[in-house]
């Protein structure tokens, strides 16, 4: 027919559309099947809103249909959903089976912290949620509660208020050995830490004081810690500065090199041609090796312990004969008499002078500069 209009066979097929992510809002959050979240694998979906948050909380104000009665402090009673707090920590759930009912309430205690810690800490276990002001003022019971009832998420809520600016120089004591008792052992490692480096002020608070008289074990195995972690700075020092020192021969041998071989500014080879015009020198050790090798060569002392500036000089002679490639095209002067003499030192000085140059290249890596090469590959 004519009006007939052929269609293929794939134009009747519909393929549905990409569903749209879900709205993500200010009040809520939503996570993935199978994506983390908070650390953990989550199974399937989750989607908390604000509102629901605000639920279980009025479910805890207002206890409707509540079956457990917790015993704090002074009298105090909170009621809960046994529920709730045996999902939230398996030592609440413990305690409710041994717990004697009174028709369908039961009776649990939790005594040694403030009433209002105790709601705060109830509270957590419904919600995940806490005041400010509750926590600031609460954070120590809390964290003795979230370890002694195995909860936790608050245990590192705790840790975290804590770590941003509820430690100080005061309460620092008090924390380091609640952290100690309760297994928070990052924690305790931050105490530490804040102790040794303001030992002098923590040393002054009424925490020190107590500790010294309960526990003074600790108060030595603090006193030593700042005496280790005094002897491990200086000695991070002192090996900064022999680094340097090392790092400064290294460039004197390559100076020396560049003065015997090319000749800097003034000095060099007896067949250098110098330049009035020269351009600046690119080696920082050449001024002062300049001088020194002049002093060398007028000198009258130029023996060996005579003076002390030559004494310096035979010295660096003799360091870049050990580090030198080739003796016999070395333009450094004395290079081979030194290698030579090499043979006929004493073990003693033999073992100083390798210390010397091992720590030498270990402070630079030189593989590649001239006369040096040889040498640093034997050494690794």
């Amino acid at each position: 027919m004519d009006n007939i209009i052929e269609v293929s066979p794939l134009a009747d097929e519909r393929v549905a559309p990409m569903a749209p992510p879900l709205p993500g809002t200010a009040t809520s959050s939503y996570n993935q099947k199978g994506y983390l979240m908070n650390g953990s694998q989550q199974r399937g979906y989750c989607c908390v809103s604000t509102s629901t948050k605000e639920l279980w909380d009025r479910l805890f104000d207002e206890g409707y249909r509540a079956d457990v009665s917790i015993n704090t402090d002074n009298g105090g009673t909170i009621y809960a959903h046994a529920n709730i707090l045996g999902m939230a920590s398996p030592v609440i759930k413990s305690m409710l089976k041994k717990s004697k009912r009174r028709g369908r309430q039961r009776s649990i205690s939790i005594p040694g912290v403030p009433h209002d810690a105790v709601r705060a800490f109830i509270r957590f276990l419904y919600s995940s949620c806490y005041e400010k002001e509750d926590m600031e003022e609460f954070v120590l019971p809390l964290l003795v509660l979230s370890h002694a009832y195995v909860v936790p998420e608050l245990k590192q809520v705790c840790v975290q208020q804590l770590e941003q600016g509820l430690l100080t120089i005061e309460n620092v004591i008090d924390i380091f050995q609640l952290a100690l008792l309760c297994d928070a052992p990052r924690l305790s490692f931050i105490c530490h830490r804040m102790i040794l480096r303001n030992i002098k002020a923590v040393s002054a608070t009424e925490g020190w004081q107590a500790m010294k008289q309960s526990h003074p074990i600790l108060e030595r195995v603090l006193l030593q810690s700042k005496i280790d972690e005094d002897n491990r700075q200086k000695d991070r020092i002192r090996k900064i500065n022999e680094g340097k020192i090392y790092l400064q021969l290294y460039e004197a041998m390559e100076a020396l090199v560049h003065i015997c071989r090319d000749g800097c500014r003034t000095i060099g080879p007896h067949d250098k041609d110098f330049k009035a015009n020269q351009s600046p020198c690119d080696y920082a050790a050449c001024k002062g090796l300049e001088l020194l090798v002049r002093h060398f060569a007028a000198c009258k002392l130029r023996v060996p312990g005579g003076c002390i500036h030559c004494k310096r000089m035979w010295q660096l002679l003799e360091l870049h004969s050990r580090l030198c490639d080739n003796s016999d095209i070395c333009r450094v002067p004395l290079c081979r008499t030194f290698r030579q003499k090499i043979t006929r030192q004493s073990k003693k000085d033999e073992i100083k002078w390798r210390i010397l140059v091992k720590k030498i290249l270990r402070t630079k890596t030189i593989a590649g500069a001239p006369f040096f090469s040889s040498v640093i590959a034997s050494s690794t």
